[in-house]
């Protein structure tokens, strides 16, 4: 599992009801996440350093390395997101902006929303 930090979080005067969190991701060497969603938010991220697998809905698998981005739209099914390394730190910045509304009330949980089959293995991680 990544180590994730969220940095920042603000509400956005100029776009009513929505706010802008920044979360910086560290995944170990083989380091992965399971399929997710992100609670309705718009995506963007750029990598720091090293490199991911990446694969949203149902678009060819991509590899983004160091200075690259990519965006997911809301509702993307990201499928596949893992640290193409198996002896480096992969690295990047994920910029999210969503309702307002649902971030105060489901809190930094919207941010990252596992698939149902992989939720009780997520839990016995996180305990671990």
């Amino acid at each position: 599992m990544p180590k994730t930090t969220i940095t920042y979080q603000y509400k956005l005067v100029n776009c009513p009801g929505k706010t802008i969190v920044g979360m910086l991701v560290e995944y170990p060497p083989n380091g992965a996440t399971p399929p997710h969603r992100h609670g309705g938010a718009s995506v963007s991220a750029y990598m720091i350093h090293g490199s991911v697998l990446n694969k949203m809905n149902d678009d060819p698998t991509r590899i983004i390395e160091q200075g690259g981005s990519w965006y997911e739209a809301p509702g993307c099914h990201h499928k596949i997101s893992a640290n193409a390394s198996q002896t480096e730190v992969a690295v990047f910045f994920v910029t999210f902006v969503l309702d307002s509304e649902t971030f105060e009330r489901e809190g930094s949980s919207v941010l990252v929303q596992y698939d149902e089959e992989y939720k009780d293995i997520i839990t016995q991680k996180i305990r671990a």
